[in-house]
C-alpha cells in the first residue's frame, strides 16, 4: 500500500515536471521576465500570441518562437545577416510528422543514439522552414518568411 502511493506521488511529480517545462511563449516569458518587460505593449502583445514583427531584437524573437532549428549566416553588400529559420518536417504527401525545436535531435546518449536522426529515423520526410526571421544589420528583425496557412 504504502509503495504504490510513493509510485503515485512521484508519477505526479513528474508529469508536473514535464508540463512546467513544456516550451510556450507563457513559459519562456516566465524564464526570461526582464527580457518581456524591456518590450512595449504592442510587442508583449505579440510574443504572448507566439508571433514577432519587424523590428524585434534576438532576445524577443526568442520569447515568441523558441529557439530557432537552424542558424545560418548570410552575406550581402551591405554585410553580415543571422537567419533563423524555424522547420516543419513532413512525410512525401505532406501530412506534418513533427514541428519545431521540441523534436530535434538534441543529444541524449551520444550523436549515435538514435542513428544521428530524430525518433521518426528511416521515414520518408522533406525538411522546409516553416518561419524564416532575417535580422539586420543592427540586430533587429529585418524580414520575416512565413508559410500561409
Amino acid at each position: 500500500m504504502k509503495t504504490s502511493r510513493i509510485f503515485a506521488l512521484a508519477s505526479v511529480a513528474l508529469c508536473a515536471a514535464l508540463l512546467a517545462g513544456c516550451d510556450t511563449p507563457e513559459a519562456r516569458i516566465r524564464n526570461s521576465p526582464q527580457v518581456f518587460d524591456r518590450l512595449n505593449p504592442d510587442q508583449q502583445a505579440l510574443v504572448k500570441a507566439g508571433q514577432i514583427a519587424v523590428g524585434f531584437g534576438m532576445d524577443a524573437v526568442k520569447l515568441a518562437l523558441g529557439d530557432p532549428d537552424r542558424i545560418v549566416t548570410d552575406t550581402d553588400a551591405s554585410g553580415q545577416h543571422d537567419v533563423w529559420h524555424y522547420v516543419t518536417y513532413e512525410d512525401y504527401q505532406g501530412v506534418v510528422i513533427y514541428t519545431g525545436f521540441y523534436h530535434r535531435y538534441r543529444g541524449w546518449g551520444g550523436p549515435n543514439f538514435w542513428a544521428g536522426a530524430p525518433y521518426y529515423n528511416g521515414y520518408p520526410a522533406r525538411i522546409h522552414d516553416r518561419i524564416r526571421v532575417v535580422f539586420g544589420t543592427n540586430g533587429l528583425v529585418s524580414s520575416i518568411q512565413q508559410e500561409k496557412p
